[in-house]
């Protein structure tokens, strides 16, 4: 297949977001027949050309995988569409998820796979078959695993085909050391202290039952900018109907221009707001009391500690006016149970984030939102069984294995051939998911052990993990670096293999089940045929592990059969899938009334543990402590850094149809230092951090919606690597300027908002 122009204009890609699951009705079938072409015209629309074949799958353009619609007319994909039998998507989509055609037809993807011929760094490969490919890697993981030990080999896997790789194959293989950014480096705080605190993880779906809710409260959380379909769906539903709304941010952000009351907090003090809000709220006695007695422990050890918290002392640390925080304090209180704070996604900011998202979910259960009608319901997986297979070498590797309350730090788990463990859940962590920033360590130093070889499934290594030249040093001392992707991301210049796998328009894929409201099953089925030489991880992993003796783990010879095995326990199979919409909906158990009597939450005490044993025990806080972050340095300024609505981590900005909507990010300045500094809107500038580690060129974007001690711009931009021909030197690169990060104690997240910036007006 030669290169694909897709000549689209921006009013066209806009007009078919707009118009979502409207476009084209499907009435009993799975294909719809061609409709002949209007009489004269030169060349016919793409629905003129053939039967239009629908099938269905799961948006993979952002980590929210809402449920979609595939249009496409013989060997080519033409249209996506929200799938209304989804409960995340209801017929609606976002513009990545628009964005996955041209995302899928990007010219610059990967087409066949490669071996290395020139030095690590230096992007020289040789295109080869992939019986060689595979035979090469498999014989390199034997001979690693011979001389270190199967723990030796390392995963880094993010995007939905991740299963294959750090779940699947790592736990078969028999190594811990796989781990996920979207735990170390965005939700793991978040889970942890959830777990903690109510026995149970938040899930990949923030519970928030919005039928009914009636004051929202965010604390960093950019509804819109962040471009969770299903949440802007409901963000909008409440707000229409005259929900009130919180918003805590030093930056006025989409979201905050919908609040009634807009906190301007100063970076990292929001633990410090939330101990005040729960001085308010036990002081004037305006919590759930009923709901606390019933269902909460260590509400006594909670008012003593809060006593002195007062908004006047917050108001010294966070710099709001001390009414303020009182007033919305009420404003939360007036509306409870139908009040709540929202967990947010991406939450590891300073490292002491398990400590603020306690206090979060404290906040909660003051307002006894957990289990009610319009505060929070209760997530449920779907049931369905596992593929049949011998028992994993090493269990749950991919989420990490916590060590026991308590445990010596000298001491590390140990892995499958007796050496000491280096994954992220050393027992300096409490608990968590393993850290990825934990496992570049052995592979710099061998200690405890060494770390030989690392495959990398869809991870934009050099844009994720903080401080790049450390990673680059790592990856020089491997003796196996493998990376599956779609797309030439820069860290695919470092690898010795490279296997270039097939979108997710273009596979089957693990069936996609989602603890929810309304639990339910999502298929993921090919649209067409894999582009030029590409293929589905399933294959990818099978194919491998066939090679290294775990065919027993891989009984199966298609994706289809493995898929079907699965579905045929609950009475299902593809077919009966897809006269579903691809989506089977499960019953849910989302209030207190549905466990008859019995307590949902699954802590030690069967209650919300608002004073944590665990925590004590281990040598932590058991009630949240606000612990002060650094400030900036004078002339610096806080970096903060979030999303773009078009654009996905650093995945999408290569994307030809969003690349046009956002090619470069900017940086967020406040209008006032900019003047200051003599310089105005639209100047183009560096960033130079406290270590000296330096960006590319960055348009100001001088606005008052800012605090002058703070600086923010979109992530995933600034890329450094020719192949990604638009996205290329484009904006200014957030994770070279990362080159610290502090470690939560309890969950192992890396807080990446420690770092600091000052504006240099010439390279």
């Amino acid at each position: 297949m030669g290169k694909v122009q897709l000549q689209i204009s921006r009013r066209t890609f806009l007009k078919s977001a707009l118009a979502g699951s409207a476009g084209l009705a499907v009435a009993g079938g799975h294909a719809i027949p061609a409709v002949a072409a209007p009489e004269g015209s030169a060349e016919p629309p793409w629905f003129y050309r053939g039967q239009i074949k629908t099938t269905y799958s799961v948006c993979d353009m952002c980590p929210w995988r809402c449920g979609i619609t595939v249009q496409s007319v013989g060997d080519r994909v033409y249209k996506i569409d929200g799938n209304p039998a989804d409960p995340k998507s209801r017929g609606m989509l976002c513009a990545r998820g628009q964005g996955g055609v041209s995302f899928m037809y990007d010219p610059d993807r990967l087409r066949s796979p490669m071996l290395r011929t020139g030095e690590r760094g230096e992007g020289k490969f040789q295109e080869v078959t992939w019986p060689e490919a595979l035979d090469a890697m498999a014989e390199k993981l034997l001979a690693i695993k011979e001389q270190y030990g199967p723990e030796s080999v390392a995963v880094f896997g993010h995007t939905s085909g991740e299963f294959w790789f750090a779940d699947y194959f790592a736990q078969a293989w028999g190594t811990p050391n796989a781990a996920k950014p979207s735990s170390s480096l965005c939700t793991s705080p978040r889970e942890e202290a959830s777990n903690l605190t109510l026995g149970f993880p938040v899930g990949g779906h923030e519970p928030v039952d919005w039928e009914g809710l009636r004051c929202l409260t965010l604390i960093g959380s950019h509804i819109g900018e962040d471009s969770r379909n299903t949440v802007m769906q409901d963000f909008a539903k409440a707000w229409g109907r005259g929900a009130k709304v919180i918003v805590v941010d030093p930056r006025f952000s989409s979201v905050a221009a919908k609040a009634d009351y807009w906190l301007p907090i100063k970076p990292g003090t929001d633990t410090a707001l939330l101990l005040a809000w729960i001085n308010v709220l036990i002081a004037e006695k305006r919590y759930d009391a009923d709901y606390i007695a019933e269902w909460a422990d260590g509400f006594d050890k909670l008012a003593a500690h809060v006593a002195d918290l007062t908004p006047e002392w917050a108001a010294a640390i966070t710099e709001l006016d001390p009414e303020l925080i009182r007033t919305t304090a009420r404003v939360m209180a007036d509306s409870l149970p139908q009040s709540l704070i929202m967990p947010g996604r991406h939450v590891t900011w300073y490292g002491n984030d398990t400590q603020r998202m306690r206090a979060a979910y404290t906040v909660n259960a003051l307002l006894g939102a957990y289990g009610r009608e319009g505060g929070f319901y209760f997530n449920k997986s779907p049931y369905i069984e596992a593929y049949p297979h011998p028992p994993f070498a090493v269990a749950g590797s991919a989420g990490g294995c916590s060590a026991e309350p308590g445990a010596e730090s000298a001491e590390l788990p140990v892995g499958p051939s007796g050496k000491a463990r280096a994954d992220g859940a050393r027992t300096k962590f409490l608990r968590g998911a393993t850290a990825m920033q934990e496992l570049i360590e052995p592979m710099i130093t061998g200690e405890p052990y060494p770390i030989k070889a690392l495959i990398v499934y869809g991870t934009n290594l050099l844009n994720t993990v903080p401080d790049v030249p450390r990673t680059i040093e790592a990856l020089k001392n491997l003796d196996l670096v493998v990376a599956i992707d779609v797309l030439p991301m820069e860290h695919v210049a470092w690898a010795d293999i490279v296997l270039p796998e097939a979108t997710v328009l273009e596979r089957y894929d693990e069936l996609w089940t989602v603890a929810h409201k309304t639990p339910y099953i999502a298929l993921r089925e090919p649209a067409v045929e894999p582009y030029a030489d590409t293929k589905p991880a399933w294959w990818m992993a099978r194919e491998l592990g066939m090679r290294v003796g775990l065919e027993n783990y891989f009984k199966w010879e298609t994706a289809e059969e493995y898929i079907n095995t699965r579905l045929q326990t609950i009475g299902s199979s593809i077919e009966k899938m897809r006269e579903e919409k691809g989506i089977i909906v499960q019953k849910g158990k989302p209030y207190f009334a549905d466990f008859k009597g019995s307590s949902p939450f699954l802590t030690k005490t069967g209650k919300i543990e608002l004073y944590s044993d665990e925590l004590a025990l281990a040598g932590q806080d058991p009630i949240p402590v606000y612990t002060p972050t650094e400030d900036p340095p004078d002339g610096f300024f806080r970096l903060l850094y979030g999303r773009h609505p078009v654009h996905t981590f650093a995945k999408t900005q290569n994307t030809p149809l969003l690349h046009e909507l956002y090619p470069e990010n900017e940086l967020w300045i406040n209008a006032g230092i900019v003047a200051a500094q003599g310089m105005k809107d639209g100047d183009r500038v560096w960033l130079e951090n406290q270590d000296g580690a330096r960006s590319g060129p960055v348009k100001l974007k001088a606005t008052e919606r800012i605090r002058p001690d703070a600086v923010f711009m979109a992530h995933g931009f600034g890329r450094n690597e020719p192949a990604l021909t638009l996205a290329n030197g484009k904006g200014a690169n957030d994770a070279q300027l990362q080159t610290r990060y502090i470690l939560d104690p309890i969950s192992g997240g890396a807080g990446m908002r420690v770092n600091f910036v000052r504006i240099v007006k010439e390279a």
